[in-house]
């Protein structure tokens, strides 16, 4: 087995934003999750037969595409579409699923009991989008021009940011005495004018200046 297999060269990558590795397709559902939050963020790979140790061990039956499909088109609103392919590595098949980015989030996943929620993957793990990630996609796919006045509450903000490398709402809340619906509607302006960033880091979310990750990169 040559090491420059393309399946080798990705399990060696380990599982991150735009890679997630399946032993077995049990829970549609849960694919469903992954599916949605690969949609919804940068796209990303599925691996199918692969423990999370990186381990091959091979897909069992035809039945793993089918739930894949059933986890797409029946679990996600919208479907999400996706292209498979299969690799034979030592007598051993292993699906590969690619979900590209979308033009049409946010896509959501149904749990068990019926309960429909939009995800975004954040690092190897798929995360509920918070109410502000929601209303940028709405504004996003409207299309229309935002009008922003400066208040003294967001010049705080600003300046707050100029000195510190985020902020989360609650700090947002006391540091300007906005109430929460003035905060997230503040921070969905500033954000959909690529003034600011979401930064999702473990269950914390806070914003920072778009320049200050660019600085970064």
């Amino acid at each position: 087995m040559s090491p420059s297999h393309p399946v080798l060269d990705l399990i060696s990558q380990g599982e991150h934003e735009q890679l997630d590795f399946k032993f077995e397709i049990s829970d549609a559902h849960k694919i469903a999750r992954t599916l949605a939050a690969f949609a919804n963020t940068r796209g990303g790979k599925l691996l199918i037969g692969v423990k999370d140790n990186g381990a091959i061990a091979g897909v069992r039956s035809d039945e793993e595409y089918y739930m894949l499909d059933a986890a797409a088109n029946l679990y996600c609103n919208p479907s999400v579409p996706f292209h498979v392919r299969q690799w034979n590595l030592a007598g051993k098949t292993v699906v590969e699923a690619r979900i590209p980015p979308s033009a049409l989030k946010p896509h959501f996943a149904e749990d068990p009991v019926g309960k429909w929620a939009a995800y975004i993957r954040v690092h190897d793990r798929n995360l509920p989008a918070n109410r502000i990630l929601l209303k940028i996609w709405q504004l996003e796919k409207k299309n229309t021009g935002i009008f922003l006045k400066y208040t003294e509450k967001e010049r705080a903000l600003l300046s707050y940011l100029e000195k510190h490398p985020s902020i989360t709402i609650t700090r947002l809340i006391k540091l300007t005495g906005m109430h929460r619906y003035q905060a997230e509607q503040s921070l969905i302006r500033l954000i959909s004018l690529k003034i600011l960033e979401i930064h999702f880091t473990g269950n914390q979310v806070q914003y920072r200046l778009v320049a200050e990750s660019e600085n970064r990169r």
